[in-house]
């Protein structure tokens, strides 16, 4: 029989709390993770999640001298490529858990986005992998071998929580394909179809499935690579708004009955009077398909000569507004640079099959979703209580001269509470004090209680 240590022992104790506050492990198995023999699938789960806080990878670990206590290699690889695994659902039902919990520590008034944005997964040199693709890099116009990561996030600009994605992979560009041996009535095998959809098709797939979970934003914010006519399109008809950048591409807008470029919009759009004097223009506007619009027009803060544009669907915000939305975008930016740099994505395991890429993506970013909530409940105030906010509008409408009064008054109840030479000169520094008051000042103060 195969002896088991608890699954939280293999956590460093800063984090068990919220390991079990989260409770992880039945998102886990409400999800079906089940095995029929051998260590469970909480326990692998545990095993890999740790293994960054370790600081080694899988192969050191088993050579170390701690490698009894754990299960052999082929256990923890059959747990990642297990095909049966619903690994989105299990994502999908911690992510919004903990959006929920975030919730209660945010202002009614805060708004909250969802961001959708896509970033390179590289397997540069690997020539096996299953749905392996080239892509080119936007950033820097070269070429990778790989798949995108197409992610759907959740803000409040305080915490960034990730809630879903897709790695892409191409049909024009495909290195290799599908593995013939995938049973087609599995999970693994939809998320297989699903990487060769396209991703517009697939943001409105994600964003269906964060409303289905419980999950509410206000806006919808994305790059310039997103913000075309039919997404936005489709997410208006979610109930949502659009904030996103827009490319300087053959898009046309529709104004007073012409269609104009982006250039010509902005030779069209007034100048913003006011202190903001990186923000140029604004213009109301409709795209072609009819989808009215505001366009704000924002310096380069690189190219002082330059102008970017940014599109919102949400008529009634101001620019300064959109602006400060819109900014919430970078959240997901920060989130791919921690994956990749710190919580080893990309780089912890090395397998071949689709399945792994996918279960190893999820414990990563179930490991950003418990660090996430760790800060917020180590920096956000709110959480001591409402006793605080309560204190707050306490001390915030009590009149100065009233606290003056209360003060003096409580010096005078410990005078009368301790010895009497003690109190004789607790009241004659209390009169020093308030004779060098002004006058204007002892008007408030019962100093008749004070004179002994």
């Amino acid at each position: 029989m195969i002896k088991q240590k608890s699954s939280l022992d293999q956590l460093p104790p800063e984090m068990r709390p919220a390991f079990q506050e989260l409770g992880v492990l039945k998102h886990l198995r409400n999800a079906g993770f089940k095995k029929t023999f051998g260590y469970t699938c909480s326990h692998l789960f545990m095993l890999v999640f740790v293994l960054l806080f370790h600081q080694k990878n899988w192969f050191r670990l088993l050579e170390s001298s701690k490698s009894e206590a754990f299960p052999g290699k082929d256990a923890v690889y059959r747990f990642l490529n297990h095909s049966g695994f619903a690994w989105r659902r299990f994502l999908t039902s911690l992510s919004s858990d903990t959006v929920q919990r975030v919730e209660t520590l945010t202002s009614v008034t805060r708004t909250s986005v969802f961001i959708v944005d896509d970033s390179m997964f590289e397997r540069n040199r690997s020539k096996a992998v299953e749905l392996l693709a080239r892509f080119k890099d936007h950033a820097t116009g070269a070429y990778y071998k790989g798949f995108r990561m197409l992610t759907l996030g959740w803000s409040d600009g305080h915490t960034f929580l990730p809630l879903d994605f897709a790695l892409l992979s191409s049909v024009k560009a495909g290195l290799t394909g599908i593995h013939p041996g995938i049973d087609k009535r599995s999970t693994g095998y939809k998320r297989r179809k699903e990487a060769l959809l396209s991703a517009p098709h697939l943001v409105s797939e994600l964003l269906d499935r964060a409303i289905a979970s419980g999950v509410s934003a206000s806006y919808v914010l994305m790059d310039s690579w997103f913000t075309h006519a039919p997404l936005i399109e489709r997410v208006v008809e979610r109930g949502l708004h659009v904030i996103g950048m827009v490319k300087n591409d053959n898009k046309r807008y529709l104004v007073q009955g012409k269609r104009v470029d982006l250039k010509g919009l902005y030779r069209s759009a007034t100048q913003v009077q006011g202190k903001q004097r990186n923000i140029l223009r604004q213009i109301h506007t409709e795209l072609v398909p009819g989808i009215p619009v505001v366009v704000v027009f924002v310096r380069h803060r690189s190219k002082k000569n330059e102008w970017l544009a940014i599109l919102s669907t949400d008529l009634t915000l101001t620019a300064p507004e959109i602006i400060q939305i819109y900014a919430l975008r970078w959240d997901i930016e920060v989130f791919f640079k921690c994956a990749k740099s710190l919580l080893r994505l990309q780089k912890e395991f090395q397998g071949r099959s689709y399945d792994l890429l996918i279960s190893h993506t999820t414990i990563v970013f179930s490991r950003y979703i418990l660090l996430a909530w760790q800060h917020r409940q180590s920096t956000d105030q709110r959480t001591l209580g409402g006793l605080f906010y309560l204190l707050c509008d306490e001390v915030g409408s009590l009149d100065w001269a009233v606290a003056l009064q209360q003060l003096v008054e409580l010096m005078n109840e410990i005078a009368n509470q301790v010895g009497k030479k003690l109190s004789a000169m607790i009241k004659s520094q209390l009169q020093l004090w308030i004779s060098a008051l002004p006058n204007y000042i002892k008007a408030y103060l019962p100093i008749s209680g004070c004179e002994s």
